[in-house]
């Protein structure tokens, strides 16, 4: 059985409610931080090894490390809430269920950078849940954990909490200040980096959801003991978002020591495949990270297990590997087609372009032609080439890294299922009305030698 920190409480009916939450040991954690000095706990935050939760995967006390402190000059805290990136949806979940871990993760956090005015920044179509989160935060705020001289220690906090206009780019921490100052959510060219210059160009610390919230077990149990859990760079427990084929969708956590077989396969996670068919494919990281067929899922291409941890998964590289990314874990069985789920990330991160850049604006917009074409059996063999060389011009030419996260699942699925869109395109009319199937991913070995 995993070990739980975050989620170890969210069976416990009533949970969302501070009194609930208190008699569980809610706000102890942040008792035991106010007693502390800012720099004690940045050293346990760096102890722990927790790294972003957001995809990303950057030491979190080093970004926190990070931040200026210019006399006079307020400094902020902002929780990017902005979970838009398709097949994730942990951050719901515990803003939905536990929010007060949320609030005590801020308020901790909070104290250590200094920040009186903390901001939730979170996605427009979470309509519902900025309701519960404005509850607790008025919860915590009666009972002395928010407001002025908060427990008798002079420090004073005030969270507020941001609806977005649903725009994926504002995922994107830059972009997500300038939606918050009330501009367009254009990404802003770096340096200067918000840690610097962020909101109001005063210094800005932006983490996710899932990072925040890890704080408070981190000062529970000691940033020591939270690094013992998991393994090597990948310490503490990690929030999967388990969708697609597979008979328990769901939301879990885990700590990172387990194989990804077992979490696919184990009555304790995913349940296996639905419907008794066979795993085709698996996008582990949410929808930007490279598509992977079963024989690199299981295995890496030294035919050791393969890992739920970041770096078991990008092990090999993008020619065999890929990322853990937010932990949107997409499964596709074996009648789903690479081709039409290439499509439609492609349409995706054409829509949500903000076009600020050529090559994401212009590249997006292309690829999604194409892949139309290919899919409504009407493509050409070039196009599939040409689709690689677009792709590769759109990696690494723009401000952020929207334009990878576009470029990323076309390569991949070019890279590992080539011979399905060969098939699309010498079978216009057979496509239309079966899939390709399975062909050669079951076997690990010819696969990896065809797409070398």
């Amino acid at each position: 059985m995993s070990k739980k920190l975050l989620l170890k409480d969210a069976h416990i009916e009533g949970i969302r409610y501070f009194e609930t939450y208190r008699k569980q040991g809610g706000y102890t954690a942040a008792e035991k931080a106010l007693k502390m000095t800012p720099e004690e706990i940045l050293e346990e935050v760096k102890t722990s090894g927790l790294r972003g939760r957001g995809g990303a995967g950057f030491p979190t006390g080093m970004k926190w490390s990070f931040l200026a402190k210019p006399e006079g000059v307020p400094r902020h805290l902002v929780v990017n809430a902005d979970e838009s990136e398709p097949g994730t949806f942990k951050d719901r979940y515990l803003m939905e269920f536990l929010p007060h871990l949320l609030i005590e993760g801020m308020l901790i956090s909070s104290y250590t950078l200094g920040s009186n005015v903390s901001y939730i920044y979170i996605r427009g179509e979470y309509s519902w849940i900025p309701d519960i989160l404005e509850e607790a935060i008025e919860e915590a705020k009666a009972a002395g954990f928010l407001g002025k001289n908060i427990l008798g220690t002079g420090f004073d906090c005030e969270i507020y909490v941001q609806r977005g206009g649903g725009a994926y780019i504002c995922g994107e921490e830059t972009a997500l200040l300038e939606s918050l100052e009330g501009k367009r959510g254009n990404p802003r060219l770096k340096p200067p980096f918000p840690a610097v210059k962020g909101l109001w160009e005063r210094p800005t610390v932006v983490n996710n959801v899932e990072s925040i919230a890890a704080i408070v077990p981190i000062i529970d149990i000691t940033g020591a003991e939270y690094a013992k859990i998991g393994v090597g760079r990948s310490t503490g427990t990690k929030l999967i978002s388990a969708c697609g084929n597979i008979n328990k969708p769901g939301v879990y956590e885990i700590d990172m020591t387990i194989t990804v077989e077992e979490f696919i396969y184990s009555d304790e996670y995913c349940g296996g495949i639905a419907n008794g068919k066979k795993l085709k494919a698996c996008i582990p990281g949410g929808s930007s990270v490279p598509i992977v067929p079963a024989n690199l899922l299981l295995k890496t291409v030294n035919g050791e297990p393969r890992y739920m941890n970041y770096e078991s998964l990008a092990d090999g590289g993008f020619a065999t590997g890929t990322m853990m990314g937010s932990g949107g874990f997409i499964v596709l069985d074996e009648d789903q087609c690479i081709v039409e789920h290439t499509m439609t990330l492609a349409r995706f991160y054409h829509h949500e372009s903000c076009g600020q850049c050529t090559p994401c604006r212009e590249g997006t917009g292309w690829m999604h032609k194409i892949l139309k074409k290919i899919e409504k059996g009407e493509g050409k063999m070039e196009d599939i080439d040409l689709l690689w060389d677009i792709q590769r011009k759109i990696e690494g030419n723009t401000i952020c890294p929207l334009g990878d996260a576009a470029a990323w699942p076309v390569a991949a699925a070019i890279r590992h299922f080539r011979d399905e869109f060969e098939w699309h395109v010498k079978n216009p009319e057979l496509s239309q009305t079966q899939n390709y199937g399975l062909a050669n991913y079951a076997d690990p070995i010819p696969a990896v030698e065809k797409n070398a």
